[in-house]
This record gives structure tokens, C-alpha cells and sequence, in this order.
């Protein structure tokens, strides 16, 4: 990997002062000790790139021209301003700042790949790895005078890149059209999402225009904080210049949060499309991993071919993981968040894998299903498996448009208490389990069962607690439903032959007017279904 600048916020070329190269001193000069060089160039010592005035004349000139066709209008466009319009109501008269956030540092000088914030992306529609730094700022306007009649103007500033006649275009390992590849310019993103655009040098200015206290004529500025620290100091330098009361403004940021959180709880159609192109992806991995399973259980650490298998996956057919892949063999599958996957997979184990593709939207799919590495299920396993997939279709039967929310998980873990009760492992009766002062049975699923799912894996998390466990499902919502059991291999409250077995089963639910529908339904969840794919896939002796 090549160096990469760290200052974030100085987008010109490399000088001449930090250029590594450049600094070697001439033949019979006083040598350069490790002292005269600034700490903050140090990472370049190995790069050895080109300073001089001839090599920059060369690469200024003699490039084609650089392609400035305007795209089509992009599906999302026209959703993404019905987005901002219904914000706009909710905010007349405030200034709104929404920041993309910056590039994230992963290891001294190089980056995780760019991911916008879901609350930028959701607004504007830029997906992928467009535009780090980038801010959506609504500007308010006269009632009714704004964009697609609402009350606010939006324009995105971000920083176009310099042309290929500028040292920027291959002097700044960051930023530079050399090193990064093209982007868009600003004529293309607004004509792509039918959305005003400006260079990020305006930024500061349209910020603090006019910002201050209401009462005496300024503009109240709301912020989606804990984005972007340059745009949290930007504002808040604002806001003490002008004598605004910083906790009073945290309280109305802390409402903007929870606004764009919430106006995720219901999706459109176009939202809804890329959930099931996301989930149809993680099908296909899904798919993937089973063919890979020989492999995986030669290998010492099966675990990884597994996660690997899945994300080759993901990064052919989407944009990358929605988040990171738990594949969980024997007792890692008890381990709720086995991220680590660096067990072996063994042939009379349970697979618990639990995986998501992200869709160049960055709409993301999440689905679970506890496999028989060998390709069939023991009668212990296909017993606690038949009472994970009992609960999980109660729950889908609970999902009921006008239901409440909170509904699909006492469905799903009143079945898991009756079947710990068949088994004999509750320690107490099961009215005393079930009453909200027992809930022993929860020893052995601790999680919920649902959560909300779109860009996000776990969507919508700053909405109402009104809103969310204790909301009404309602058309247009898209949730998992993922019950599971997990005995431990250490856990001494129940029978050997149980433990070390962890079983979970999660799908994708979209809920209709005519009630739910299962987004990942292509997936085998019946046992005898399971191991009748499985067996159409691969041979566990690789036969």
C-alpha cells in the first residue's frame, strides 16, 4: 500500500518541504538529520517521488481530456427529495446540517474504505465510496419556497477534485485522481441527483451565515453531530460567537438525530428493491459457503474459509459486508457476536452462519442460518433446531400490520419457554418463567428477537422507544425476525448432550398491507429442506 498524506484538510499538492525526495540534500551538502525533519512528513521517507521542475512540466500536459458528459437523473433522486422534503417540515426556519463524515484512518497511514454516513446517504442517495467530507446543508427559505415546495434549499459541498493539470492530480496519495481514480465532478452529482451543488471552500460561510440566537434575528443551526469533528468544531465555534446556549443546542441536535432515524422506519419502493437485491446477494453466499464446506473443514481454521467465501461474495455482487460475518462452528456458535472466526469447522459441528451483503446502495441484508457441517442434523441438533424454527414462525405469525412490534419476540420466546419446559430445563415452572419477574428461559436466548434493518444492520437506532419497540407495525417497515438457542459447552445447568449447540435462525421481513413477507424466503430453513440443498451442493467428503 502506498503512503497516504494525513492532513485531512490540506488538499493541496505535496510541497517541495515535505516531499522526502525532494529534501535529499545536493552532492557535498550538509546531510539532513532525522531531527530537521518535521514528524508529519516521516511517512513519505519511503515513497521517493518525483520533485522536479521537469518531471512536474511533463505531467502537466498531454492527457485526454477529461470526460464531463452529464448522467442521467439517477432512480433515487426523486425518493431522496421526498426524504429532505419531509425533514423540511419538521425543521422550518432551522439551518440543517447533515456532513457525509471524513475518511477513517485504519492503521497510521492508510484508510478503511469510505462509507458515508446512513443519515447523509439517505438524504442525498450518494452511495458507494462517493465523497468523504462531503455536507448536505438546508438552507431555510420562505414557507413553502423551497425545494419541491418545502421550506428549505439543499446543496451539497463537497470537494471537487483538481484538474490533471494540477500537481494535486498526482502529488496527493489522499485525494489525487492518480492515486484514487476519478470521481464526479460537481456538474455530474447534480445532474445525477437533481441536487444543487457547491465547492466545499463555501462551506464555513454557509454554515455560519446569519447563525445565532432567534430571539434576536439569527438562525438556528441543527447539526447531525458525532459525524464529522470538523464540522462539530465548525458549528460549535459558531454558536459561541454568538451566544448560543451549548446545551440547549445539543438537545435540538440530539432531535435532528432522531428525526432522520426515524423517517428510516418506513421504507419506499425504491428502498424495498435494494433490501431484496442485498438479501438475494447473501442468498448467493450463502450458497457459496456450502460449496466451500470441504475445504473449510481441512483447513485448521475452517471458520475463516467460511467468512472468506462470504465475502468474496459480497464484494462481487455488492458493495462490501454490512457488517462483519459471524461464522461460528460448534461452541463459538453460543457466542453471540463470534466475530473472531478463527476455529476450526468440524464435520459433526452446527455452522451458525450470520451474514449480510451491502448493496451499492448501502442497504444491507442480515441472515442467519445454523447448518450441519456434515449435511445432517443429529436428533439432539434437529431437536433444539425445530424449536429455534418453531419460535422464528410464531414470530412471522405475530408480524401483523396494526400489531405492535414488541409482539414478535414474546411470539417467539414464549415458544423457546415451552420447549426448555418439554425438555425439562427450566429450574421453575413455566407460568413462574413467563411472568416478567422470572424469565429464566432467557439464560439461553439473551437477545431480542427483531430489529429494524435498511442501511444500517441494526436501522433506525435513535428512533422513539414509542416509535420503535413499542410502534405499530406498519406498511412499508422491513425488520429481521432471528430467535435462537445457545448452551454452552460450559454451561452445568443442562443435560452434555445439549451443550456446545447453538442454533439461530434470522430472516428478512418486509411487512405489506396484507401482512408480512419473508425477504430472504429463498433460503432453506426447514430442516429436511436444509439438508436436501446442502446435499445438492457439496459432499461433506468432497465426493
Amino acid at each position: 500500500m502506498f503512503g497516504r498524506p494525513r492532513d485531512r484538510w490540506d488538499h493541496g499538492p505535496v510541497s517541495t518541504a515535505e516531499n522526502p525526495q525532494a529534501s535529499q540534500p545536493e552532492p557535498g551538502a550538509t546531510p539532513v538529520t532525522p531531527e530537521d525533519q518535521p514528524l508529519s512528513s516521516r511517512n513519505e521517507n519511503r515513497s521517493q517521488r518525483p520533485d522536479s521542475e521537469a518531471f512536474k512540466a511533463f505531467m502537466a500536459g498531454s492527457w485526454a481530456p477529461t470526460d464531463t458528459a452529464l448522467p442521467e437523473k439517477a432512480p433515487v433522486a426523486d425518493f431522496a427529495a421526498q426524504r429532505r422534503r419531509a425533514i423540511s417540515e419538521q425543521f422550518p426556519g432551522e439551518r440543517l446540517v447533515i456532513p457525509a463524515g471524513p475518511l477513517k484512518v485504519r492503521s497510521n497511514d492508510t484508510d478503511y474504505r469510505f462509507r458515508p454516513h446512513s443519515g447523509f446517504a439517505h438524504l442525498t442517495g450518494l452511495g458507494l465510496d462517493h465523497e468523504p467530507d462531503a455536507v448536505l446543508v438546508m438552507e431555510p427559505v420562505g414557507e413553502g419556497t423551497g425545494d419541491d415546495g418545502g421550506h428549505h434549499t439543499a446543496t451539497l459541498y463537497f470537494r471537487e477534485l483538481a484538474g490533471r493539470d494540477s500537481s494535486e492530480f498526482y502529488a496527493n496519495a489522499r485525494y489525487g485522481e492518480f492515486w484514487i481514480g476519478p470521481r464526479l465532478s460537481r456538474a455530474q452529482v447534480s445532474s445525477l441527483l437533481a441536487l444543487e451543488t457547491a465547492d466545499l471552500d463555501g462551506l464555513e460561510t454557509a454554515v455560519t451565515k446569519d447563525a445565532g440566537v432567534p430571539q434576536i434575528g439569527g438562525i438556528s443551526i441543527r447539526l447531525l453531530r458525532e459525524v464529522d469533528l470538523n464540522a462539530d468544531a465548525l458549528v460549535d465555534t459558531s454558536r459561541i460567537n454568538t451566544g448560543v446556549d451549548l446545551e440547549k443546542a445539543d438537545a435540538l441536535d440530539a432531535k435532528l438525530a432522531e428525526a432522520l432515524s426515524e423517517l428510516r422506519l418506513i421504507k419506499d419502493s425504491w428502498e424495498i428493491e435494494q433490501l431484496q437485491a442485498a438479501v438475494d446477494a447473501t442468498v448467493n453466499g450463502f450458497h457459496e459457503v456450502v460449496r466451500q464446506l470441504p475445504r473449510a473443514i481441512s483447513h485448521p481454521r475452517g471458520e475463516r474459509v467460511v467468512e472468506g467465501a462470504f465475502f468474496t461474495r459480497a464484494r462481487e455482487e455488492g458493495n462490501d459486508l454490512g457488517y462483519d460475518t459471524i461464522a461460528a462452528s460448534g461452541n463459538n456458535a453460543t457466542v453471540l457476536h463470534w466475530i473472531r472466526n478463527n476455529g476450526r469447522v468440524s464435520a459433526g459441528d452446527l455452522l451458525l452462519l450470520d451474514a449480510g451483503v451491502e448493496a451499492e446502495s448501502l442497504y444491507t441484508a442480515d441472515v442467519t442460518r445454523t447448518l450441519p457441517v456434515n449435511g445432517t442434523y443429529s436428533e439432539v441438533q434437529r431437536r433444539i433446531y425445530s424449536a429455534v424454527l418453531e419460535a422464528a414462525d410464531a414470530a412471522f405469525a405475530a408480524a401483523r400490520p396494526g400489531g405492535k412490534f414488541r409482539d414478535i419476540h414474546t411470539a417467539a420466546v414464549t415458544v423457546l419457554a415451552e420447549r426448555l419446559n418439554d425438555w425439562g430445563l427450566l429450574p421453575v415452572p413455566l407460568e413462574e418463567v413467563l411472568a416478567p419477574e422470572g424469565q429464566q428461559h432467557r439464560r439461553w436466548m439473551p437477545h431480542g428477537t427483531s430489529h429494524h434493518l435498511g442501511m444500517d444492520v441494526h436501522d433506525c437506532a435513535q428512533a422513539r422507544r414509542e416509535l420503535y419497540l413499542d410502534g405499530v407495525l406498519t406498511e412499508g417497515m422491513v425488520f429481521t425476525i432471528e430467535p435462537g438457542l445457545y448452551f454452552k459447552n460450559e454451561d452445568l445447568s443442562v443435560p452434555e448432550e445439549y451443550r456446545g449447540i447453538g442454533v439461530r435462525i434470522e430472516d428478512d421481513i418486509l411487512m405489506t398491507k396484507d401482512g408480512p413477507v419473508n425477504l430472504s424466503g429463498a433460503l432453506p430453513r426447514d430442516p429436511e429442506d436444509v439438508e436436501a440443498w446442502m446435499a445438492g451442493i457439496y459432499s461433506p467428503t468432497g465426493e
